[in-house]
């Protein structure tokens, strides 16, 4: 017998079967007599907490919604914060908005699930700063303690999640006017849009950040008889310029990421103390992944992106954040990691470390290789130059070491040329990335503007180039093989040069060496 039936069977129970949706309350015995609501609701004090005054964000956030709006003067554009999401059964995530949102509207931490920023267009020069364009925050406040919802929903309420700001608040904190979203976010998104032709206002999206905002607009746009395929193409373009948007930091943001970048060294001295503790364990490379977690949470919001803590051979895979192996005296631990602070900038900085507290003559010989070509790709990271060029000035010194080793299969010319490319059995992954709201900033950003673009002041990129030889590679000697390195630093180009914002975490063996030595002894 099939007895997934039953849920639906009117033979199976004398009452209605309980709704899948309700079954997780199931544990609880909630009480719902009127006595009771009216008891939770009741001998409250007033809440004391004054209005706050203007974040320091807000002007700037302001200046990139006015950037924004230059590029599609005419559009209505929908930037979803996101929802919630299920970690398991009824437990979720901690809430992380999406980069575009926290840009444009200078919120971090995780105050707004489901929130809507919305620029509606308006005529040219009459919107906010200027602009063409009004911003709204739509946001569905806390409820009251008047409310059933104050105590029962544990997802929402304030008596299971503490509290979050009102509507009054975030509009006094961010500068621009907010509106419950239940009562009128979708007649912000629907009314008047349509074809343009038609004197309709086209919509933008962010799609895929909150499927709730995805079927409004998408169902708007099927109901005024717009081109969906064309719509792709314009939520697309959103998508690239929010990205591209933040290629160029400005001061605030800078700020921002130099206090996540201090946070980061900070995570780094703690994991050097935790190394013997770490010997000690049969999963060490827990031990110091969780030993930066901690500052991490202490100092900032969360982590950047996980933690990779890589000890022996684990260093040579890229991504290893699995972390449950060893950590063992002798062999090189490969840490990359870094905080994100409060504002949801993260910094992004690697070393590899001695677990014993000094390098071996190979391993240093090895490292020494990596830090030249950290330094060669530091002295092309200026304005002017392409993005590209930091890359090459890298991956230009790896190769010739791994010639002077005899490693190369080919002369060094034929290596480095685009039919060769030898070298990169070794090095495989790009040396810079930029770096901002997310561990890979600008992703969505054009390629003559990446890759292909040039340097300039307010960018922060990282450069790590770094070489990974695995343990069974064959076509090295013996005496590289297990042996990963990686130098990441995260750098600000500035009109004169670029200065290396994680410069107060040596990068030179000897000064690790003395590091290692000191706090260990501390």
């Amino acid at each position: 017998m099939n007895n997934a039936a039953d849920l639906t069977s009117p033979n199976a129970s004398a009452e209605e079967p309980q709704p899948l949706a309700e079954r997780v309350e199931n544990r609880s015995q909630r009480p719902s007599s009127e006595a009771f609501k009216e008891f939770m609701a009741s001998q409250w004090a007033p809440s004391t907490d004054e209005v706050a005054g203007l974040d320091a964000s807000a002007p700037f956030a302001a200046q990139r919604r006015a950037a924004l709006s230059k590029k599609f003067p005419d559009d209505r554009l929908v930037i979803p914060a996101g929802p919630l999401k299920v970690r398991s059964n009824d437990t979720d995530y901690r809430f992380r908005p999406h980069s575009a949102f926290a840009h444009l509207t200078g919120l971090g931490l995780d105050h707004e699930p489901d929130a809507v920023l919305v620029l509606d267009p308006v005529a040219a020069g009459t919107g906010d700063n200027g602009s063409n364009h009004i911003a709204t925050l739509y946001f569905r406040p806390m409820a009251g303690r008047d409310s059933e919802e104050f105590y029962s929903n544990a997802r929402t309420g304030e008596f299971w999640i503490g509290r979050r700001p009102t509507l009054e608040e975030f509009e006094a904190r961010l500068g621009l006017p907010t509106a419950h979203m239940d009562q009128h976010l979708e007649d912000a998104i629907t009314i008047n849009a349509g074809p343009k032709e038609f004197g309709g206002k086209r919509i933008r999206l962010m799609r895929d950040v909150d499927l709730n905002c995805d079927a409004l607009v998408d169902t708007s746009r099927v109901n005024t008889n717009v081109d969906l395929e064309e719509s792709d193409g314009h939520d697309a373009e959103l998508a690239e310029a929010v990205s591209e948007l933040r290629l160029i930091k400005d001061e605030w943001e800078i700020e921002q990421m130099r206090a996540a970048v201090d946070a980061t060294i900070n995570g780094f001295h703690a994991v050097i103390q935790s190394l013997p503790r770490a010997v000690d364990h049969k999963r060490g490379e827990r031990v110091v992944e969780t030993t930066f977690f901690a500052t991490a949470r202490e100092e900032g919001n969360d982590l950047g992106y996980d933690t990779i803590a890589a000890s022996g051979n684990n260093a040579t895979v890229l991504h290893w954040i699995r972390n449950n192996g060893q950590v063992n005296t002798g062999d090189l631990i490969l840490v990359d990691a870094g905080v994100e602070v409060d504002s949801l900038y993260t910094a992004d900085v690697t070393r590899t470390l001695p677990v014993n507290g000094k390098y071996s003559e190979v391993q240093r010989r090895v490292y020494q290789a990596v830090l030249d070509a950290a330094d060669a790709a530091f002295e092309v990271a200026k304005p002017g130059a392409k993005f590209r060029d930091v890359h090459a000035a890298a991956i230009k010194v790896l190769a010739e070491n791994l010639d002077r080793w005899g490693l190369l299969p080919v002369s060094l010319d034929v290596a480095l040329s685009e039919e060769g490319q030898h070298h990169r059995r070794w090095m495989p992954h790009g040396t810079s990335h930029h770096l901002g709201l997310d561990v890979h900033d600008c992703a969505q950003a054009k390629k003559e503007l990446y890759l292909d673009g040039v340097i300039e002041p307010g960018m922060v990129f990282t450069i790590e180039p770094g070489l990974y030889f695995k343990a069974d590679d064959l076509a090295v000697p013996e005496e590289y093989r297990g042996i990963g390195v990686r130098i990441e630093d995260d750098v600000l180009i500035t009109e004169d040069g670029n200065v290396n914002l994680s410069a107060n975490l040596p990068r030179r063996p000897d000064e690790i060496e003395e590091l290692m030595a000191r706090l260990t002894k501390a």
